[in-house]
């Protein structure tokens, strides 16, 4: 522990004597010990230090006075005023100066060398600095068993706040990861913000409630959590790649109900109950950040899964429906997505049971984000979806049958015959609703359906053939094609 002034008087050996008010405190700690017979050491003294000197140049009141003044401004803790060089005693004005600004001063007497001084107060800095190098480095490995014996993020941020004697929260992506404190949101003032680096553009903060104790330990424990961050965006990607196949088979109906029950059981998905699901699809740039995304607090029992397949890049979370309102879910995962700067339709699915259930609310979650919205409520499972759904039914194939010859047509000509026939089955075959729409003349409208019909093979004015092409173009719209 360092030494004050307090300390050096109780020391027989030295035979200091205090010489200041009995007002002036003297329990200041003394970082070190400065020797000068300069005039004016101000610039060479930082504060804290004990100031030792003969008064070899202070021979007038005014340097004496001038002298106290210089050491008050630097911070000094005190005076150590050695007698017997060119002073019998401490100057009369040195000690009223000293009294004036509240500088406390001690007499050295001629048998006690300023080394001696010295050599206590570093040997007592030097045993203070050693006892905290091994307090840390016990603190050190203290946080590093903790993580490595599986206690994980919440069981470090524990041990680190009975550490520094404070709550803590991580946020990453603007979420809560982690916390000791309950039902609180960080905010500045009242919480001191430590960035950690991950490598990534995730914005991820350890906050220290304040007060704090800190000895060095949170810079140590800064780095840990950073790579158990990194750890977990890891185990991410390896447990949704996982989840993901799962998934797929499942999608595809090509499992026995008894086969596709016991391979979700395996991922966590519980058939028990119903489940629902949100759907997120989105381009490569955005899809490494998808696939780590960390999930709102409100899905932390959802099972997340990646899925690339046939050009699709989709992040599909199954959750449980006694787990929360799916629109507010949906809208709570929207929020977390455009915390990373991805903008991307959240599709939702009905809540069913079984396997068949999730393979429904898919294909239901995977319509509704066609819808353009940010967040997509189910609609009644639409006949689109259940014939996707069916592994049976070549819906793909009959779609590109159907539209392809339009498709190229249009390329060609630089016609628009695709596009009259999406407003003319939205317009429940409206010639003039379509015309006004696309601000074409009639005929031109009718001259086009006559056209479709040809290179189709499929009558847009014949209810049957209607619905055919209006199950090619939502089927168009779920699957992906170039």
């Amino acid at each position: 522990m360092a030494l004050s002034l307090a300390d050096l008087l109780t020391i027989p050996a030295l035979h200091l004597k205090n010489m200041g008010s009995t007002l002036i405190p003297l329990t200041a700690p003394i970082d070190w010990v400065a020797v000068t017979e300069l005039e004016n050491p101000q610039a060479f003294l930082s504060g804290g230090e004990l100031v030792l000197t003969t008064g070899a140049r202070h021979n007038t009141a005014a340097a004496q006075r001038s002298f106290v003044r210089q050491i008050r401004r630097a911070g000094a803790v005190g005076i150590g005023f050695g007698v017997g060089f060119e002073h019998d005693a401490v100057p009369a004005a040195l000690l009223a100066e000293a009294n004036r600004w509240s500088v406390p001063v001690v007499e050295v007497p001629y048998t006690t060398p300023f080394i001696a001084i010295g050599k206590l107060v570093a040997d007592a800095r030097s045993s203070d600095h050693y006892t905290k190098l091994e307090r840390l480095l016990r603190e050190h490995q203290l946080l590093a068993r903790t993580l490595l014996t599986g206690g994980g993020l919440p069981a470090l941020l524990k041990k680190l706040s009975t550490l520094v004697a404070a709550d803590l929260i991580i946020t990453q992506y603007g979420g809560v990861v982690a916390s000791t404190a309950t039902n609180t949101v960080p905010e500045e003032g009242t919480w001191h913000a430590v960035a950690l680096s991950t490598g990534k553009r995730d914005s991820s903060v350890l906050w220290l409630r304040k007060p704090f104790h800190d000895d060095g330990i949170v810079d140590y424990a800064r780095g840990l959590i950073s790579i158990e961050l990194n750890n977990l965006v890891q185990r991410r990607h390896s447990m949704r790649q996982i989840a993901g196949q799962v998934l797929q088979d499942i999608i595809r109906g090509t499992l026995e109900p008894a086969d596709a029950m016991a391979r979700l059981e395996t991922v966590g998905v519980s058939t028990a109950g119903k489940n629902l699901v949100l759907l997120v699809s989105a381009g490569e740039e955005h899809f490494e950040a998808l696939a780590g995304l960390t999930l709102p607090a409100s899905l932390v029992n959802a099972v997340a899964a990646t899925i690339v397949s046939e050009g699709r890049r989709e992040l599909l979370l199954v959750v449980p429906a006694a787990v929360g309102e799916p629109a507010k879910l949906g809208r709570q995962l929207s929020q977390q997505m455009h915390n990373v700067g991805i903008n991307a339709p959240v599709g939702i699915g009905g809540a069913y049971s079984q396997a068949n259930g999730l393979r429904w609310s898919y294909f239901e979650a995977r319509e509704a984000a066609t819808r353009g919205l940010d967040v997509n409520v189910p609609e009644r499972l639409s006949l689109t979806s259940l014939l996707l759904a069916s592994e049976d039914v070549p819906m793909a194939a009959m779609a590109k049958e159907a539209l392809d010859p339009l498709l190229t047509f249009d390329a060609i000509h630089g016609s628009e015959l695709l596009e009259t026939l999406e407003r003319y089955l939205q317009l429940n075959g409206s010639v003039a609703a379509v015309a006004e729409a696309l601000a074409l003349h009639r005929n031109t409208v009718r001259y086009r359906l006559t056209q479709i019909a040809e290179l189709t093979g499929y009558d847009p004015a014949s209810t049957p053939d209607r619905v055919q092409l209006w199950l090619a173009l939502a089927v168009r719209r779920l699957t992906p094609h170039n």
